[in-house]
C-alpha cells in the first residue's frame, strides 16, 4: 500500500478567500484605470468563475456578458495589458494583509513540513499572484517551503483539464497514489481526479453548490481544534479538524479502495 508523501494545494479559494475581496476588487481597479465602465459585482463574478484563468476570464466576459464592446485590433495584447494591471493591484492588496489565509491552513501546512511530507502547488492563477500571497501570509521564506509551484501558463490547458495536476506530479517525481489535493471548486476537483488524485475539499460561498462528485471529503474549511469544520460530505473519521491524522486515513482507505 501506498504512503502519503506530498500534499498539492489550489491556491484560489483553497489556501485563502481571494476571489471575491481579492481578484475581484483588483479586476475592477484594473478596468478602471484603463477607462473601462466595466464593474463586476460579486453575483456576476460568481458566474464568470465557471471558467479558470484570468485572462481567459476576460475574454469570457467580453464574449457572454459584453458583446457590444468594441474590441482593439489586438485583442489578445489588450486582455494581457488588463491582467497585468490586474495582478499589480492585486499583490498590493495582498501587501496590505487584506487577504488571510483560510482556517487551518497555516498549521497544517507547517506541521506537513515537520513531518516530513512535501507541499506543492497546483494553480491557474500567475506564478506573481501565488508568490506574493505566499510571502505576505506565511513570510518571505515560505515560497520554498513548496518543492514544486506549478502556476499559470505552464500548460497547454486550464483545469478543469488535469494538466496542472499532472505537472505537478512529473515534477515531484511521485505518482498520483503518492498524494492528496486540497480543491475549493467544481473545475479544481475535475481536474485533481482527472490527474488520479484523492481530493479533499474546502468549499467557500462561491463554491458551495457545486458538484464535488469523487471527493473524499468535503468540508467548510480546515478547522482548528478550537474550531472545528463541518463535514458536508464524506466521512471525517471522527475528526474535528484537518491534520495529518485524518489525512493519513484518507489516504489509506483510498489506497486499499484501489487496490
Amino acid at each position: 500500500m501506498s504512503e502519503l508523501k506530498a500534499l498539492i494545494f489550489d491556491v484560489d479559494g483553497t489556501l485563502a478567500d481571494t476571489e471575491r475581496d481579492g481578484h475581484r476588487i483588483a479586476f475592477n481597479r484594473a478596468f478602471a484605470d484603463a477607462g473601462l465602465d466595466w464593474e463586476w459585482s460579486e453575483a456576476l463574478y460568481g458566474e464568470l468563475l465557471a471558467v479558470t484563468g484570468g485572462k481567459e476570464r476576460i475574454r469570457y466576459y467580453l464574449d457572454g456578458y459584453n458583446p457590444g464592446f468594441e474590441r482593439p485590433s489586438d485583442l489578445d495584447g489588450f486582455i494581457a495589458g488588463l491582467h497585468r494591471a490586474k495582478t499589480d493591484h492585486y499583490t498590493k492588496l495582498l501587501a496590505e494583509g487584506e487577504i488571510p489565509l483560510r482556517l487551518g491552513v497555516r498549521r497544517l501546512l507547517e506541521t506537513a513540513r515537520r513531518e516530513g511530507l512535501r507541499l506543492a502547488i497546483a494553480t491557474t492563477t500567475t506564478p506573481a499572484n501565488v508568490q506574493a500571497l505566499l510571502e505576505h501570509a506565511l513570510g518571505p521564506a515560505s515560497p520554498g517551503w513548496f518543492d514544486v509551484i506549478a502556476a499559470g501558463d505552464v500548460v497547454p490547458a486550464k483545469k478543469p483539464a488535469p494538466d496542472i495536476y499532472d505537472l505537478a506530479l512529473a515534477e515531484l517525481g511521485l505518482s498520483a497514489a503518492d498524494c492528496l489535493a486540497f480543491e475549493d471548486s467544481e473545475n479544481g476537483i475535475r481536474s485533481a481526479r482527472g490527474a488520479g488524485l484523492g481530493t479533499l475539499v474546502t468549499i467557500n460561498e462561491y463554491t458551495r453548490s457545486h458538484d464535488f462528485e469523487g471527493a473524499l471529503l468535503v468540508l467548510d474549511h480546515l478547522g482548528e481544534p478550537e474550531r472545528p469544520f463541518s463535514a458536508l460530505a464524506g466521512d471525517a473519521a471522527g475528526a474535528t479538524h484537518v491534520d495529518l491524522a485524518l489525512l493519513r486515513v484518507l489516504h489509506r482507505n483510498m489506497s486499499a479502495a484501489n487496490a
